[in-house]
């Protein structure tokens, strides 16, 4: 308990960058798993409504904001590398509370966050190229991995929101997601 009396003390001294920093990253990862809930991408798009649909959109969202971080100084690299950290935590918590046994937890964890290192590789890759196709693929094989075929127009409708996404993140100030403010473009609606 003294640690952490010790530890507010220092935070307050250093001027509460640490206690900003949680702030932004809970504010953060809390929009992202919001918005990776939406119904629409579910029911209007076809993304399996399952843990590894959800997953996906959680991995998709994130990596959205990783990227805007991404070459942001020190400060967007640390908030960055907590707010995968927050990730990793909440799919531990998850899996545990899934009834997952202690001695499995672990290599589940690493197998996620493995698959989200491929996943950011991937997005990163296909939203540099000019043309949807890449990114279509990267969302085929991710999002609608687990679905044969994907929706008609799901690919398409979704490869233009995770651009338009990524615009809206390139559009926001970098001090607004320091403060754990993020802003995705709307949901798209199916034609």
């Amino acid at each position: 308990m003294s640690a952490s009396i010790i530890e507010r003390l220092l935070v307050r001294i250093a001027g509460g960058g640490r206690s900003r920093r949680v702030a932004a990253v809970s504010g953060l990862f809390a929009t992202v798993v919001s918005r990776a809930r939406e119904p629409g991408f579910y029911s209007a798009f076809g993304v399996p409504d399952t843990l590894d649909g959800r997953f996906e959109m959680v991995a998709l969202h994130l990596f959205l904001v990783m990227r805007r971080l991404k070459g942001q100084g020190a400060g967007a690299a640390k908030l960055s590398q907590s707010l995968y950290e927050a990730m990793v935590d909440d799919f531990e918590k998850s899996l545990m509370e899934m009834g997952a046994g202690d001695s499995g937890v672990p290599r589940r964890v690493k197998t996620m966050a493995r698959g989200m290192a491929g996943r950011i590789r991937a997005y990163d890759e296909a939203l540099s190229e000019p043309g949807d196709g890449r990114l279509e693929v990267a969302l085929d094989n991710n999002l609608y991995g687990t679905v044969d075929p994907a929706p008609a127009g799901a690919l398409g409708a979704m490869a233009g929101y995770v651009r338009a996404s990524a615009a809206a993140l390139d559009a926001q100030p970098l001090e607004a997601l320091l403060r754990g403010e993020a802003r995705f473009a709307p949901v798209p609606v199916p034609a």
